[in-house]
């Protein structure tokens, strides 16, 4: 069974700084490409930042210069750190994760169950 768990939100002041991580365990073959993406109320699932394998990352245009996606392939954990945080940046944070898993080496993607992420004005 595969799991993807997050960590690390919580409520920051504007201005602030955060760093989720998420750790996926279970009988994992592969770890492919990860990513953070978010939800605010009311609103669609946006990608924030992805990172492949490789390390070559991707962020969306509102956090970039802001926000740094990293992985530890060794961890099976990828993390964001979340910088300069602004009120529009709440939202809900899931991770995400495509990999092979299993005994068959079934080829899925997972979700996290989701973390707060709040930002006061």
């Amino acid at each position: 069974q595969v799991r993807l768990v997050e960590s690390g939100g919580g409520l920051v002041q504007a201005g602030g700084s955060l760093r989720l991580s998420c750790a996926a365990s279970g009988n994992i073959f592969k770890l492919n490409g990860m990513g953070w993406y978010r939800q605010a109320p009311g609103k669609q699932r946006d990608m924030v930042a992805t990172i492949t394998t490789d390390g070559r990352t991707n962020y969306a245009d509102s956090v970039k210069g802001r926000f740094t996606i990293s992985r530890d392939n060794a961890k099976n954990t990828v993390y964001m750190q979340m910088n300069s945080l602004k009120p529009e940046d709440t939202a809900v944070y899931y991770c995400n994760a495509d990999l092979i898993s299993g005994r068959y080496y079934s080829a899925r993607n997972y979700w996290g169950q989701g973390t707060q992420v709040t930002v006061s004005s």
